[in-house]
């Protein structure tokens, strides 16, 4: 099962959206067809709140079919297939939490990590951070680099005004981060009218993201986890 462009773009920025728009999510996964399960391995949703976002559709006959289809079960009981994934995280996380003391004795890890914990991505699968301070994007890059993977394969995505240069920007933001040859994906254009910020940013806001980020994603929000335990109890 793979969910629209725009599902994985709202789960990547679930932190920024309206209550409305975190449900109305889960209600176009659910009308698709997908399995609460299912939409709970993309969206940050407990299932009691998918449960009610979702009360009111009800599956066609031949959604059933497909979700019976793709959920063997045995003698009734529905097979686990995620077991072993959860077994890789598991081992993800005890081997992030062994890192940490050692960790902390590291000025660029803890900086990298407490910005990440205010400012990076929270939805599973997808490390990444949106900023208009390119500073604060380097900072993400490196520490990233740094801790996570040396070779990591970076994209980023624009966020702009109506009236905002698109190429300029881009240009300015691949120079900013110096990363030239860096991929953009489609830039989301704020339409004029929508809102009542006057000094527009030249350049936008810059939201750069790690390709391939499941794994670093988990170890991560161990790390974050961590620190929540020595600093913020």
């Amino acid at each position: 099962m793979v969910a629209p462009p725009e599902v994985l773009e709202g789960a990547a920025n679930w932190d920024r959206l309206t209550r409305w728009e975190r449900a109305e999510l889960g209600r176009r996964l659910r009308r698709m067809g997908w399995t609460y399960s299912e939409i709970m391995e993309v969206l940050p949703v407990g299932k009691g709140t998918l449960s009610g976002w979702c009360r009111e559709i009800r599956l066609s006959d031949e959604q059933v079919v497909a979700i019976k289809a793709r959920v063997p079960t045995q003698k009734g009981v529905p097979r686990d297939t995620n077991r072993k994934r959860r077994l890789e995280i598991a081992k993800i996380r005890e081997q992030a939490r062994a890192e940490v003391p050692e960790l902390l004795e590291e000025p660029l890890w803890v900086a990298g990590t407490v910005l990440y914990w205010g400012e990076g991505f929270k939805a599973q699968r997808q490390v990444g951070m949106s900023n208009s301070d390119p500073a604060a994007l380097r900072l993400f890059i490196g520490w990233v680099r740094t801790y996570l993977k040396d070779n990591v394969e970076f994209v980023c995505k624009l966020n702009l005004h109506h009236n905002n240069d698109e190429p300029a920007a881009r240009h300015a933001w691949a120079e900013m981060l110096g990363m030239a040859d860096i991929k953009f994906y489609r830039t989301f254009i704020k339409p004029e009218g929508t809102g009542h910020r006057k000094n527009h940013l030249e350049h936008g806001v810059c939201q750069v993201s790690m390709r391939r980020s499941s794994d670093s994603w988990h170890r991560i929000a161990e790390w974050i986890d961590a620190l929540k335990g020595k600093w913020a109890n």
